[in-house]
């Protein structure tokens, strides 16, 4: 009996350390936004991914990656551009769009990692890319302050949004191998964060 307790505390210890490992990188990459960068290169895709390829509850896998991103808003919008807004900024305008690509993100990417290697990292950056294309220029059209509420005012706005993809592709590339490949090798180094259900 007593064995079976221990195993079972070391077990939770195990769960503890990894969901603080995987957390702490999300962090940090979120906070990696306020490094000088092109337009769109953001980790926020390949957080969403991440967490939705490496945490062990799912509600783990949407709400740190979001939480992670707000507070790095947070600190962007009222530190960094503090200029440019009038008082504290808990959201920005239109910011359901982005964030609700950010949730997107995470349900394709537990779809896409039944199994994490190199072809899911990059089939989940391409698809993480896409949703995001997608998602946030249809919200700058559905917002009717930029283009005409029409079909034709609908394809202007993609068309306009196509140069911003490349850096959106870029960042969710290069911040998905650093992610999983930072984490694949401290799971390597520290075998106690492989968990057996993982």
């Amino acid at each position: 009996m007593q064995r079976i307790i221990a195993e079972s505390q070391m077990e939770n210890q195990k769960i503890n350390l990894h969901f603080g490992v995987l957390a702490t990188l999300i962090v940090l990459a979120a906070f990696s936004r306020v490094i000088p960068h092109m337009a769109n290169f953001s980790p926020l895709g390949a957080i969403g991914l991440f967490g939705a390829a490496h945490f062990t509850k799912r509600w783990q896998a949407f709400l740190v990656p979001i939480a992670a991103t707000w507070l790095s808003d947070l600190f962007i919008n009222n530190v960094i551009y503090a200029q440019y807004y009038p008082s504290f900024t808990w959201f920005y305008q239109g910011f359901y769009w982005q964030y609700g690509s950010y949730l997107l993100i995470t349900l394709a990417g537990i779809f896409i990692f039944k199994k994490v290697n190199t072809k899911s990292v990059f089939t989940g950056a391409l698809a993480s890319s896409t949703i995001f294309f997608l998602v946030s220029n249809f919200g700058v059209w559905a917002s009717g302050t930029m283009y005409p509420m029409n079909l034709g005012g609908l394809t202007t706005c993609f068309a306009a949004g196509i140069p911003f993809l490349k850096g959106t592709m870029l960042g969710d590339l290069f911040y998905s191998c650093v992610l999983f490949g930072t984490f694949a090798l401290a799971q390597k180094q520290f075998p106690i964060l492989q968990l057996k259900n993982a």
